[in-house]
């Protein structure tokens, strides 16, 4: 039995998941008609209110009535808010989605190439992940968002690296210039991560299933050209590539946290402001929080790449997207809006309002001077939006077919296989049991 969702319905159904800005912007004339958005909730304050003036000036000019959603992804609620819209064929005309959600609603969006198109010309190219996510059969399906795109590299203690292993990271990944970083491989990784542990100050790398932990192990799967599902949809797991990279995620192991396959997207946070860490991977929202709740941590953070492995170096990239639903009622406003809050002038606002969390992912935007200048210690942030080009932005599961990647992704494939095989799984076994798991995803 089918039954219909009207927009009354969805929104009353939904109301819990969402912070409703307090009137929407209203013009008498209602020369461009009205809009509708769902915005990502932001996870630093007053970060939310730099999109919200964006539209207000653009509304203003436009002449569009427009009505704003501020959706957390805490309990999945804009993932839900998505699947809802999607089955109901109602809600926002603009909604904000992450990852994998692009190519997920690919049917139900509009393509949006006529603005994508002008917007690299003028504000340079994307990067390579989030052509992947966002453009499927030469269309794209979303325009990467700043608010909410960030690099999860690492996140190190100066003086805890400097007194325990022997690394000076500030000279490495030097503020103001190109990183001097050829030895910043995954050997001298491990070693340092030994090191740290054998002092009591072990680096903080989750192993569990959720976003942080996966997108970690996702960068050292690339670095080793570990895959599990090739682009054409073959299961390859059982590769001399993947092995190399458990083996070396069992070593590493050894040296966290007992408790990081338990870990979430909170846990690397908490052990960083503990003062125990001397290294997680994370976007500088940690940094952040130290530098209100414990400064004396914040002045000794430095943000930088990812250790090199034999086929590169990789860095998490995570892109948020604004996509436009097909079912919305002004596509022209859509278009129109997503152009203003993709130029260089509305980035670098998103960028300030964000402390330098937010992260534009044209070539072209990510030089601002936020990141030069944010402190303590000034530079800090420097490296943060790979200014210099100098590792290859990915995402985990890759380049596997977008149905399976995202399950790969969503199910902590590569996590759990670090994790069976580090407490004594014969490898070989975790690789038949990925292997099942995969052909399950197949089926899907």
């Amino acid at each position: 039995m089918k039954s219909k969702i009207t927009r009354r319905r969805f929104m009353a159904t939904t109301a819990a998941s969402t912070a409703l800005v307090a009137a929407p912007f209203v013009r008498g004339a209602h020369a461009a008609g009205k809009l509708s958005i769902g915005f990502w909730d932001h996870w630093v304050p007053g970060a939310n209110k730099a999109t919200e003036t964006l539209v207000k000036e653009w509304a203003e000019k436009e002449k569009v009535e427009v009505s704003i959603d501020y959706i957390t992804s805490q309990g999945n609620k804009l993932l839900l808010t998505s699947a809802a819209e999607s089955q109901a064929k109602s809600g926002h005309d603009i909604l904000a989605m992450n990852t994998f959600l692009p190519a997920r609603y690919a049917e139900q969006l509009v393509p949006l190439n006529d603005v994508m198109d002008p917007l690299i010309k003028q504000n340079g190219a994307v990067n390579a992940t989030v052509e992947y996510l966002g453009k499927i059969g030469g269309k794209w399906l979303a325009i990467p968002a700043t608010a909410g795109s960030q690099i999860k590299g690492p996140c190190s203690r100066i003086d805890l690296l400097k007194q325990h292993a022997g690394i000076d990271i500030q000279a490495m990944y030097p503020a103001g210039a190109a990183p001097k970083a050829d030895g910043w491989n995954l050997d001298t990784f491990l070693k340092a991560a030994g090191d740290c542990h054998k002092a009591g100050v072990p680096f903080g790398i989750g192993l569990g299933t959720t976003s942080d932990s996966v997108d970690s192990i996702g960068a050292f799967f690339h670095a080793f050209g570990a895959v599990l599902v090739d682009a054409k949809g073959e299961i390859v797991v059982k590769n001399d590539q993947v092995r190399q990279a458990l083996d070396y995620y069992k070593k590493l192991m050894a040296f966290l946290p007992e408790d990081v396959p338990a870990w979430d997207d909170a846990s690397n946070n908490k052990w960083l402001l503990s003062g125990r860490g001397s290294l997680i991977m994370n976007p500088p929202s940690t940094w952040a929080v130290a530098k209100r709740d414990a400064p004396q941590i914040a002045e000794q953070c430095w943000t930088h790449g990812f250790p090199a492995g034999p086929k590169g170096r990789y860095s998490p990239f995570l892109p948020f997207f604004w996509g436009v639903w097909n079912f919305g009622k002004n596509v022209p406003a859509a278009k129109s809006l997503l152009t203003h809050l993709s130029q260089s002038a509305s980035a670098e606002k998103m960028v300030i309002a964000s402390g330098g969390y937010d992260l534009p992912a044209f070539a072209n935007l990510t030089t601002f001077k936020t990141w030069s200048e944010e402190g303590p210690p000034k530079g800090t942030l420097y490296h943060y939006p790979n200014p210099h080009n100098h590792q290859t932005l990915s995402i985990a599961a890759a380049p596997a077919p977008h149905k399976i990647g995202e399950q790969i992704y969503n199910q902590g494939i590569m996590t759990q296989m670090a994790v069976r095989y580090y407490r004594g799984e014969a490898l070989e076994k975790t690789l038949d049991w990925a292997a099942k798991e995969l052909e399950g995803f197949m089926r899907i």
